[in-house]
């Protein structure tokens, strides 16, 4: 019977995983999840396996190439992980159906990530504030609110 993986083992898995974001990499994205895994996203709503994880990273990537991302804080609590970063990326192509706009996008994420005994997720939740990057980008617009 294996036990959970340790503290250290599972932010050298988190570590591996960011890294496969940082460089843009989908295949490796979807291949750090359990084949059954499930992603939970405000824009991609519930993703259901590898295939779907991987094309929805794909999609993110084709709609903001150049996205980076800054790990702010990593949070261990085995078999879970909390990890909070801050993406900054440029509306390249086309995202909801509003073609590129050049504009720039800045926001946090935090994801909240399960891990079997086998180095994989099995659930990943991503949450951010997905109306304020839908303002950054034109698809909806907000007047500041009053005093």
């Amino acid at each position: 019977m294996k036990t959970v993986l340790t503290r250290t083992e599972l932010q050298t898995v988190v570590d591996d995983y960011l890294a496969t974001w940082t460089k843009q990499r989908p295949e490796e994205i979807a291949r750090h999840h359990a084949v059954d895994g499930v992603a939970e996203s405000p824009i991609y709503a519930t993703l259901r396996g590898r295939t779907a994880i991987e094309e929805a990273a794909r999609s993110f990537f084709t709609s903001f190439p150049d996205a980076t991302q800054e790990i702010e804080a990593t949070v261990i609590d085995p078999p879970h992980v909390a990890v909070f970063t801050r993406v900054n990326a440029t509306h390249v192509n086309e995202f909801f159906g509003l073609p590129g706009t050049g504009r720039h996008i800045e926001f946090r994420n935090a994801r909240l990530l399960r891990i079997n005994d086998d180095g994989l997720i099995v659930h990943e939740r991503r949450i951010y504030d997905f109306t304020g990057l839908l303002v950054q980008i034109g698809v909806l617009r907000a007047k500041p609110g009053k005093p």
